[in-house]
């Protein structure tokens, strides 16, 4: 077993949470028990004022908080934004965290936000770009990284290599954890017509730390990953043999809109829990 292999079987089991909306702020608390941990999206809690700050203090007393980066643009060729990561640096040692996260992807070019996440192509050019970004972010903040594969509509130019090679290196390369998005596997799967079981055997079981799940939406003869819908059966099969594949400390219900009353989304985690422990993922 390598040391990285070993140092992600040694991260803490979390179970199943969700992703902090302020819409649910007085809920989770009221249903703490039945949350394992929540995830908190970095830019939300930067540069906040003090009573947002104070806010934070109260989760990070009840709950595991894992900050999901949005901006840090791992994937740009101009190198990273030092004051974002700076920024992010700070909100990560106030929280203490297992591990954190952010997209394999770019979000600014030339100096530009371009307003979403953006895949980089799929070539050597793009993974040495991504791993030195990787380097220094990583230079910064010891605690672990994990690394979300996102949804595509098309390859970018430049693309050489299938996604899943892409991604295996990445990892080997940076010693990063994989926060596996089931909906993101799943609609690319069905976007770019591959198997998505196929897709899931040929990761690295032992470095698929967490995961995300939510429901994607047809619109126009097309999948698309809205964070809006409750999480469909075809994705509720992918995440049993994501769990039946890899040894996963925990995985996120991430809904960002269409907010329904609180105990879909406690049902949503019930049935998430079922399927790991019926794989022994966690109690």
């Amino acid at each position: 077993m390598s040391v990285v292999s070993k140092n992600l079987n040694q991260l803490p089991v979390l179970g199943v949470g969700m992703g902090f909306r302020d819409v649910y702020a007085k809920e989770v608390f009221e249903h703490a028990d039945e949350i394992g941990f929540l995830e908190i999206a970095a830019d939300h809690f930067l540069d906040a004022a003090k009573p947002r700050r104070e806010f934070l203090e109260r989760l990070n007393e009840r709950f595991t908080l894992i900050p999901h980066g949005l901006n840090l643009s791992l994937g740009s060729a101009e190198g990273l934004n030092r004051s974002y990561l700076e920024r992010l640096a700070g909100l990560i040692e106030t929280v203490r965290p297992p591990w954190w996260s952010e997209h394999i992807c770019f979000t600014q070019s030339g100096g530009v936000e371009i307003g979403h996440l953006a895949p980089v192509p799929f070539s050597r050019e793009g993974l040495d770009t991504l791993c030195e970004n990787i380097r220094i972010a990583t230079d910064r903040i010891e605690t672990l990284l994990i690394l979300e594969n996102i949804t595509y509509p098309f390859a970018m130019p430049g693309t050489d290599c299938e996604e899943v090679d892409f991604l295996n290196e990445l990892l080997e390369r940076t010693g990063c954890g994989l926060l596996l998005d089931v909906t993101n596997l799943y609609i690319n799967s069905q976007t770019h017509g591959y198997s998505a079981v196929d897709f899931l055997k040929r990761l690295p079981a032992d470095r698929i730390v967490q995961l995300h799940f939510v429901g994607g939406e047809m619109i126009n003869g097309k999948w698309v990953d809205n964070h809006a819908q409750a999480t469909n059966p075809e994705i509720w099969e992918l995440m049993d043999a994501v769990l039946r594949h890899g040894r996963v400390k925990g995985a996120i219900l991430e809904r960002d809109t269409n907010f329904p009353a609180f105990d879909e989304v406690r049902g949503e985690l019930r049935q998430a829990r079922e399927i790991g422990r019926r794989h022994r993922r966690w109690d």
